[in-house]
């Protein structure tokens, strides 16, 4: 068995979560500050306004401008970011253990302290809305959004991260000071530190630097998921190539076969020794991106497969595609390939961990979905416990001809593509 990095958890008078994962022969330490809100808690008047709020949090405090942030961060050698997904908001540094200090005074100025003035919120406004343009002229990354608009239509999941230029152009201060006092409250956030942080240190910071944190807002929550039904969309666009982005049902984040999931998805498009992509670009020769992936969320998940190629080679493609899935629902994988995906999920996980800021996102990620550690030693032992039978009964339970999904863009093509070609 591996030798088990020191884990704990306190929690702070005001309701913060405070957790730290000790790697003592690193200097490194990552602290994130996670708000459990995402873009799933917008609707279609306020879309993308989780992750206006995250980019304007830097644009200045009571006792900062956003140049006296930056150079601060940079004189301790230290990395500022922060991102928004569907589901939590994260804002984070990574620091040498000595700056551990100055880093948490910067992040609580940061989330407590922001002035949100008019003028900033204008150019940001328009950062932002180069920023969907960006994202939306690079194809392999919008083709997402594509497919879980196709998937989930009417719930705020179908809508994008980043929102939409309209919408962002309608966000005003009192908006975003709204959402804010709804969404970032203590009993809603989570200060989680990997690398060479001692967690008494920690715990004492926080209590220091966000002691003044006592908004108590009630956090609207996520509406109930829908149900996914079969549908297919195409948009077109002026492009060389046709993306496809295919998904089906996944499992949630916190299901018990989750493991099973993560094998087959190794298995079938998860790396360049997979099925997919030995079958389709190896052998083949008929696209040069093609893989899968799993997204999994508090309750719903997609499990999914993506190709870039030759709008010719497209419904090829699809076929090709559909005959990998119904070969992983008929067949038990052979032991040794089953070994051999063991073996590459185990090297990813655990090269992973190397970093202190992967530490730190797998100790938030796994107290927001599971309310506990995963030690490394128990990640192996599930992936270990997986049999052949196991690979296929959850290709029988995810590949469900009910809930194919396709979302393609790309050039005009010259024939529809039908439900009919997602059937296995």
């Amino acid at each position: 068995m591996l030798r088990e990095s020191k884990y704990q958890k306190d929690i702070l008078t005001n309701g913060i979560r405070v957790i730290t994962e000790n790697i003592p022969y690193v200097r490194s330490v990552s602290i994130g500050v996670w708000l459990n809100t995402g873009s799933r808690d917008e609707d279609e008047h306020n879309n993308g306004i989780s992750h206006f709020l995250e980019h304007l949090a830097f644009k200045g405090t009571k006792k900062r401008t956003f140049r006296q942030i930056a150079f601060e961060i940079d004189s301790i050698g230290g990395q500022l970011d922060a991102f928004t997904s569907r589901e939590y908001t994260c804002y984070s540094v990574k620091i040498l253990d000595e700056h551990l200090p100055h880093a948490l005074d910067i992040l609580s100025d940061i989330l407590l302290n922001s002035t949100f003035e008019s003028n900033e919120i204008e150019k940001e406004r328009g950062v932002i809305i180069e920023e969907i343009k960006m994202f939306e002229d690079m194809p392999s990354d919008y083709i997402y959004d594509i497919l879980y608009k196709t998937i989930w239509p009417d719930h705020p999941f179908g809508q994008p991260i980043q929102g939409e230029s309209n919408i962002i152009n309608k966000i005003t201060r009192d908006n975003i000071l709204t959402h804010l006092d709804l969404h970032y409250i203590p009993k809603e956030t989570i200060i989680a530190g990997g690398g060479n942080v001692i967690h008494k240190k920690l715990v004492k910071l926080s209590e220091k630097y966000f002691n003044s944190y006592h908004r108590d807002g009630n956090s609207i929550r996520r509406p109930i998921t829908p149900q996914m039904t079969q549908k297919v969309v195409f948009k077109e666009k002026d492009l060389e190539q046709v993306h496809l982005c295919l998904g089906t049902k996944g499992l949630i984040n916190s299901d018990s076969e989750r493991f099973k999931s993560y094998l087959l998805n190794t298995i079938l498009g998860g790396s360049i020794s997979s099925r997919l992509f030995q079958k389709i670009r190896e052998e083949k020769g008929l696209a040069y991106s093609i893989y899968s992936f799993t997204s999994s969320y508090i309750d719903t998940g997609i499990f999914g497969i993506y190709a870039g190629m030759s709008p010719k080679n497209l419904f090829t493609v699809i076929e090709l595609i559909m005959g990998e899935i119904r070969l992983i629902k008929n067949k038990e994988v052979e032991i040794n390939e089953l070994k051999k995906s063991k073996n590459q999920l185990k090297g990813i996980m655990m090269l992973a961990l190397e970093s202190s800021t992967s530490r730190m996102n797998q100790l938030a990620k796994q107290e927001l979905y599971l309310g506990r550690h995963l030690t490394i030693n128990e990640t192996i032992s599930e992936i270990e416990k997986v049999t052949p039978s196991d690979i296929q009964d959850m290709a029988n339970r995810l590949f469900d001809n009910k809930f194919f999904n396709l979302a393609v863009t790309g050039p005009l093509l010259e024939k529809e593509i039908s439900l009919d070609m997602m059937r296995c």
